[in-house]
């Protein structure tokens, strides 16, 4: 790779013949990171939006974005939202998971496909909630604020959670 690297990890699962495949990635996002690793995450994040089927998780360390009005106080803040916007990605936790800060986050790109997201407690001596959800099998891609955009194909996973 010729870009800097970023703490991510990223992963196809094969779906059943017929019903494609989803992307999951895991990331960490170290609170002191520069400019340079951020950009490469987002390409990373762009590439995966474009997956049929992205659920994208982790530790973004953005505890200043307010997610109700998506709106952040620091530029390196408004800089992730605005890839979130640029990939059509929805945020699917509503709790902080971190003393009152919603650090760690969920995005995807279809519309319903987490579901059931609970926060279930620290693990070990770890200071962030563990966060459980389900994978579920029919989603509606994220549609946009542009018409000729807008996708609301239902996924077909013959009605099964992963």
């Amino acid at each position: 790779m010729d870009e800097e690297p970023t703490e991510s990890l990223w992963v196809r699962i094969k779906g059943r013949a017929g019903a494609g495949d989803i992307t999951v990635g895991v990331c960490y996002r170290p609170p002191d990171q520069g400019d340079g690793a951020d950009e490469a995450l987002y390409r990373q994040i762009g590439a995966a939006s474009r997956s049929q089927a992205l659920v994208l998780m982790g530790d973004f360390n953005h505890p200043d974005i307010c997610w109700r009005d998506d709106a952040a106080e620091h530029k390196q803040s408004r800089k992730f939202l605005e890839c979130v916007d640029d990939n059509f990605l929805l945020q699917v936790i509503e709790e902080p998971t971190r003393r009152g800060a919603m650090l760690d986050l969920i995005l995807t790109n279809k519309e319903g496909l987490v579901g059931d997201v609970k926060l279930k407690g620290s693990l070990g001596c770890s200071d962030h909630e563990m966060v459980e959800f389900r994978i579920l099998g029919a989603a509606r891609r994220a549609c946009s604020n542009y018409p000729g955009l807008q996708q609301s194909r239902l996924w077909p996973l013959q009605g099964s959670a992963w």
